[in-house]
């Protein structure tokens, strides 16, 4: 029994760091790059055509590292980056994902728009 409870104790210790996770809001499985943090709602519309979210977020992280991550971590998610900048493709959606340059403060303002493909 004993060893039961440190089987469950250890797989449920695994699974912290997933479950402490931050998503894009309106875009459930679009996680939300450390350091970066969502500013306010994220606009969702449906369409006969596929759902529109439009969801900003902010930090001071450097730009290229924001398209890093999400080069990485969405190829891994099964979607794949489209022919031209940061746009990238899956099941019929298309998902743009901008950065601005940093501001005077250090912050990067990050755009992130999903649209029907």
């Amino acid at each position: 029994m004993r060893m039961l409870a440190t089987l469950v104790l250890g797989i449920l210790l695994l699974a912290l760091p997933a479950a402490a996770q931050n998503f894009v809001d309106g875009i459930d499985d679009l996680p939300l790059m450390p350091g970066l943090a969502q500013t306010g709602e994220s606009s969702v519309f449906d369409s006969p055509q596929g759902r529109v979210v439009e969801a900003l977020a902010e930090g001071r992280v450097p730009a290229g590292a924001v398209a890093a991550f999400y080069a990485r971590t969405l190829l891994e998610l099964g979607w794949r980056r489209a022919a031209t900048g940061a746009v990238f493709v899956r099941e019929g959606e298309k998902l743009a994902i901008d950065a601005d340059p940093p501001d005077a403060r250090g912050t990067v303002k990050v755009r992130f728009f999903l649209t029907p493909e």
